[in-house]
């Protein structure tokens, strides 16, 4: 089977003890606009992806900088990649597995169904697939009590998924998220 490649560049996520500053910085360099933010998260756009750049409030999250000290304080969280359908994503999934390389998060976020990987030096990407075929629809997905309720997300089995799929049940099902119960490990990747 030829390998799957992701269909384009998604967002970047930084971790930051300047929060306010570096929304303001990214809002006036690219014109965005902010599509989520609470005391904790920042997602902003600037054209027709649902977030483009986004930032977490390590003063709030982590305010003496001891819990996250594995990971680093400032800086790049992760980068992440988008592919053109869920099963395109998990098939690519399959094929990392077989080659001994395994995500540490499937998780879904609402906007997305998303499988978060750590290269040889630790730096993190998440592969992801879009939830809703329209900005539009992401919008009000985000802007509603589901995302307001747990905006990081629900875990997942890819491989059951992967099953599923395979066996007929339309990808609709599993992309739009109606449980939005929050996950209990978040604060251990």
């Amino acid at each position: 089977m030829s390998r799957i490649r992701p269909k384009r560049f998604a967002h970047v996520v930084y971790r930051t003890r300047r929060f306010d500053s570096m929304n303001e910085w990214y809002l006036k360099v690219f014109d965005g606009k902010i599509q989520f933010c609470n005391a904790i998260l920042a997602f902003i756009t600037y054209d027709d992806e649902h977030h483009r750049v986004a930032l977490v409030n390590m003063s709030l999250l982590d305010p003496d900088g001891q819990e996250f000290e594995r990971i680093g304080q400032i800086g790049v969280d992760h980068v992440a990649y988008a592919y053109g359908s869920l099963k395109e994503l998990l098939e690519n999934w399959e094929q990392l597995k077989s080659f001994g390389i395994e995500p540490y998060w499937a998780v879904h976020h609402g906007v997305t169904a998303s499988l978060y990987y750590r290269d040889p030096d630790g730096n993190r990407m998440e592969f992801q697939v879009d939830s809703y075929p329209t900005i539009e629809e992401t919008n009000v997905f985000m802007q509603g009590p589901g995302y307001a309720e747990n905006p990081i997300g629900v875990d997942f089995n890819p491989g059951d998924w992967l099953t599923q799929l395979r066996s007929g049940v339309p990808e609709a099902q599993f992309l739009v998220r109606t449980n939005h119960h929050p996950i209990s490990n978040f604060r251990e990747l």
